[in-house]
């Protein structure tokens, strides 16, 4: 692939990842990412992704972080394995809230896309429970639903903060990356009970 096809097929993906976020996928149409891509040729999506629906796969291989999860040492201890997840999960809703997004809302109307979003996704939450199982056993954590206390924690995780629903009620200004992750970890290990 050229210096310029590259280019063109980055582009398309940007446009269609700022395009998915903000209209759903169902709700955004080829020529409208072609448009937001600087007036790309429409037969590019086909020569690129082989159509829509194959683009919508090729934003995970491009933006999902896989690679660095796939090479977290998943023998960690539970309490340092959760906090790690803790801090992942929330540099990802930091730094790509737009497929953050698009992954919140594939999920939230249950679309044919779900099955591609579980293969990226799901790996890092089966990692989440095997680490609280492990830490149940050990009695590094106390709680009684796996399942439960999984859901809680992604709930905690994903939920968008600084959307437009919870302004009526904020009073703190938008608080650091880093803060965030240390007040996350404070909370989920005191739900926890973790033996620090």
């Amino acid at each position: 692939m050229t210096t310029n096809e590259s280019d063109v097929k980055s582009r398309i993906l940007l446009a269609a990842r700022k395009l998915f976020a903000s209209q759903g996928f169902d709700g955004t149409t080829v020529r409208q990412i072609c448009e937001e891509a600087g007036g790309a040729n429409v037969a590019l999506i086909s020569y690129h992704f082989g159509g829509k629906e194959n683009m919508f796969a090729a934003l995970f291989d491009a933006y999902f972080p896989s690679s660095q999860f796939a090479e977290v040492d998943k023998n960690l201890p539970p309490v340092e394995g959760v906090k790690l997840i803790v801090s992942e999960v929330t540099k990802f809703r930091y730094n790509d809230p737009e497929l953050v997004q698009i992954i919140q809302h594939e999920i939230l109307l249950n679309t044919s896309r779900i099955d591609k979003i579980r293969f990226y996704v799901m790996p890092l939450w089966q990692t989440l429970r095997k680490w609280l199982e492990a830490g149940r056993e050990q009695g590094s954590f106390q709680f009684r639903s796996v399942d439960l206390t999984l859901y809680s924690i992604a709930g905690v995780l994903l939920l968008n903060r600084y959307s437009e629903y919870w302004q009526s009620i904020r009073i703190e200004e938008p608080h650091t990356l880093e803060y965030t992750i240390e007040e996350l970890n404070h909370f989920i290990m005191n739900g926890l009970q973790a033996k620090l």
